[in-house]
């Protein structure tokens, strides 16, 4: 992909697992060191006041404009139609150093990265596409070409839900070769 050291660029993660999707926007995020991550699923009560809805109304704050510190910050997107939000996202894009944008399949025309869980016998995904594919169970093997990440713990689940760190895990590290792909 070539990217700047320090520069992770845009993509979008989707998920027919809405909690799968999340914690992928989390983890993916998180190997960025500096990243902000843009809910468009709506389906997320967040504490933070302002919305992507409110950007765009009113203009982001320098502040929003670029990372005050490392970590990742998250944003709803609030009331406001997908092609509203492309202007805004390039002007946040050129401060953050990673954008992902967390969204419904079809919502997002640029890269985008399919994370599909992986469930062994009858719950085996049929779909031959390049996926990041998480693993549910014991026993699941990818149907198309991608990453298989390691298995999920649930004190890990825990600490990104949470919001604290936790780039030292195996989960999250797996990351890092997934913004190295070519995403369509």
């Amino acid at each position: 992909m070539g990217r700047s050291p320090g520069r992770f660029g845009v993509i979008a993660v989707t998920s027919p697992d809405p909690v799968l999707s999340l914690l992928s926007a989390l983890g993916l995020a998180q190997v960025a060191g500096s990243a902000l991550v843009i809910d468009m699923c709506g389906d997320l009560a967040l504490a933070s006041g302002r919305t992507l809805s409110d950007l765009a109304a009113d203009g982001p704050s320098a502040s929003e404009l670029s990372p005050g510190r490392s970590g990742v910050a998250l944003v709803s997107s609030g009331p406001i139609e997908s092609i509203d939000v492309l202007p805004l996202i390039d002007t946040l894009a050129q401060g953050w150093p990673a954008l992902v944008i967390r969204c419904p399949a079809g919502m997002w025309s640029g890269p985008k990265i399919p994370v599909r869980p992986l469930f062994p016998g009858l719950l085996r995904p049929v779909e031959d596409t390049p996926a990041v594919w998480q693993p549910m169970a014991a026993g699941g093997r990818p149907s198309g070409p991608g990453p298989v990440l390691p298995r999920l713990s649930g004190s890990l689940i825990r600490r990104l839900l949470l919001g604290r760190s936790a780039v030292r895990a195996r989960w999250v590290r797996a990351w890092e070769r997934v913004w190295e792909m070519p995403w369509a």
